[in-house]
């Protein structure tokens, strides 16, 4: 039987005793009725896993033990970068919480031309902090010991005018017949670009043939935004990541 794995934000001693988040807590003693003895898996994103013993039970506060260490490193030996357009619902949620499944290390929500959302730096903050949780979420399923970071949203121009600050493969999502394709090769560092649901204008293609992205396609269909983010990170973990290892 898998054990329930829980991220605890804080730092974590064989032999320590923690008070597990509100939320987290209310979920194991509420719905999964733990009581004190059962076993957990802790993590707090620096690549280890800790074996954790609950102590107490008590209305919605759980208290763990915390025992052994071990590393478990779960990480593609491809570092990809999400530029991702922001799409409209809760379908943004969709794309943190898959791409994290899929091992991707950074994710960059922004703003286009086409966008149908619009955030003000209040609720951009929110949602960056909401992306957080269901990214963490996403590595207690997943196994993942280290979390993506995942910052808050800006615009595409902004963003597109500043360079990287560490050389990287930049690519951007293009569904046209014949996008231009230049050549490139996968290296450890990986950046790629998802549009909004009307798809990038032919001026911000030039700003990110200026930024220095090639432009590729996934092949003759058009897909939806979210879509297209999954099936681009599947498409690079199997040729260059770790999907295809085994």
């Amino acid at each position: 039987m898998r054990l329930t794995r829980v991220f605890v934000a804080t730092e974590l001693d064989e032999g320590s005793i923690v008070d597990l988040p509100a939320e987290t807590a209310s979920h194991i003693a509420k719905v999964l009725r733990a009581r004190s003895g059962d076993a957990l898996v802790l993590f707090n994103g620096d690549g280890r896993e800790l074996a954790g013993e609950i102590e107490s039970v008590r209305g919605s506060k759980v208290r763990v033990t915390v025992g052994r260490a071990a590393m478990a490193d779960r990480e593609s030996p491809l570092a990809v970068t999400l530029l991702q357009c922001v799409p409209r619902g809760d379908r943004m949620d969709f794309v943190v919480q898959k791409a994290t499944e899929l091992g991707v290390r950074h994710i960059i929500p922004v703003l286009s031309h086409r966008s149908v959302v619009r955030l003000d730096i209040g609720q951009a903050s929110a949602k960056a902090q909401h992306w957080r949780a269901v990214a963490i979420g996403a590595c207690e399923q997943s196994g993942r010991n280290r979390l993506p970071i995942i910052d808050v949203p800006r615009q595409l121009i902004d963003y597109l005018g500043v360079p990287p600050q560490m050389p990287r493969t930049r690519l951007v999502l293009d569904p046209e017949p014949a996008p231009i394709v230049a050549p490139w090769s996968a290296d450890a560092a990986l950046e790629i670009g998802v549009g909004p649901e009307g798809g990038f204008t032919p001026e911000e293609l030039e700003a990110f043939r200026v930024a220095g992205f090639h432009r590729v396609r996934l092949g003759p269909r058009i897909l939806r935004s979210e879509t297209a983010a999954i099936a681009a990170l599947v498409w690079l973990q199997s040729r260059y990541g770790d999907m295809g290892s085994t």
